[in-house]
This record gives structure tokens, C-alpha cells and sequence, in this order.
């Protein structure tokens, strides 16, 4: 087990995408809010190490935001 201890993963979780124009972009300031192409309701794409390896959907539980895991998703051919 201590060989794991070791092992650094980089967890991200994609809410959503946009296409945003540079000149938009670049006017943007603090507070700016940018639209996303999902829904509240959207699963959302789990990556490791920027990997996509599941889909899970965004719970809130008291103060905490938290992603529930709902499918892994298969590994590439290339990791087998």
C-alpha cells in the first residue's frame, strides 16, 4: 500500500461548455457570468489526470457541493 501513498491524481469535474468570442471574453470582469450549454438536471464528465473516466450529477448535501459517481466509464484500449 505504500507504493499508492505516492500516486498523485488530478480530479476535475466538466459542469459544462460554451464557444465565447476572445472580444467577449476579453471585456468579461469580475462577477462576469458565462452561460454554460447544460442544465442543472445534466450529468456531468468525471476526469482523471484529465482523462474522461466517469459520469456522476452534482448533489448538494448542507453546505457541501459534492459529485455522486452514477457510471465508470470503459477504459481506453490503450490502458488495458
Amino acid at each position: 500500500m505504500a507504493k499508492i501513498d505516492g500516486v498523485h491524481c488530478d480530479i476535475s469535474v466538466v459542469l459544462g461548455s460554451t464557444a465565447v468570442p476572445v472580444h467577449q471574453l476579453l471585456r468579461m470582469g469580475r462577477g462576469a457570468i458565462i452561460e454554460l450549454e447544460a442544465g442543472e438536471e445534466d450529468e456531468v464528465m468525471i476526469l482523471a489526470n484529465n482523462m474522461p473516466v466517469a459520469k456522476g450529477s452534482v448533489t448538494i448535501n448542507g453546505n457541501r457541493i459534492a459529485v455522486m459517481v452514477s457510471r465508470l466509464l470503459p477504459r481506453p484500449d490503450t490502458f488495458r
